[in-house]
């Protein structure tokens, strides 16, 4: 399923049938960008980030520890990206975050980087907890299946910025090796 290119927890590289997931660059920052201010992308994020926090994102991303920009095999075409946050304002917890560009929803994409990055966090990043949590508002139906499809189940729910948010949590022996 995936392949670690170093033994290093990090910086590290994963490859996927499709996907290769590499430590984001500064010349990524035209598609993180629009990861930023894409409406569509933000719907579920806060909205679009604001322009004038825009350059603070542009300057401070590149080479930050657990994120992975994602990128074609064939055309190395930047899809979107995926992020460890090692000791999450959840309890310290792993925590697993993504967002892709419109165009490349619905091709499982997101589902083959999630479940790479889930699957190297749980044997690379020391925690005191076996599992990887991420969280998303209940109405993003999209990356709710996408959780459930990789085999995160839900453990929690809760209000946050005025909208009903569901945590969802894995373990190893449950992670999803189908892509």
């Amino acid at each position: 399923m995936t392949s670690l290119s170093t033994g290093e927890p990090w910086p590290c590289v994963l490859r996927t049938a499709r996907l290769t997931l590499r430590p984001a660059e500064p010349a990524d920052a035209s598609a993180f960008t629009r990861l930023w201010t894409d409406a569509d992308v933000r719907r579920f994020l806060g909205g679009p980030v604001a322009e004038d926090q825009l350059a603070a994102y542009q300057q401070n991303f590149a080479g930050r520890p657990h994120l992975f920009t994602v990128v074609s095999r064939q055309a190395t075409a930047v899809l979107g990206s995926v992020s460890i946050d090692p000791k999450s304002r959840f309890d310290g917890r792993r925590e697993v975050s993504y967002s892709f560009l419109p165009e490349h929803w619905g091709q499982g994409y997101a589902r083959e980087a999630v479940t790479a990055a889930v699957g190297w966090a749980l044997g690379h990043i020391p925690s005191d907890d076996p599992s990887v949590i991420a969280v998303t508002q209940e109405a993003n139906s999209r990356s709710r299946h996408l959780l459930e499809a990789i085999g995160m189940r839900p453990i929690r729910n809760f209000i946050e910025w005025d909208a009903p948010q569901t945590m969802y949590s894995v373990r190893r022996g449950d992670l999803s090796d189908e892509l």
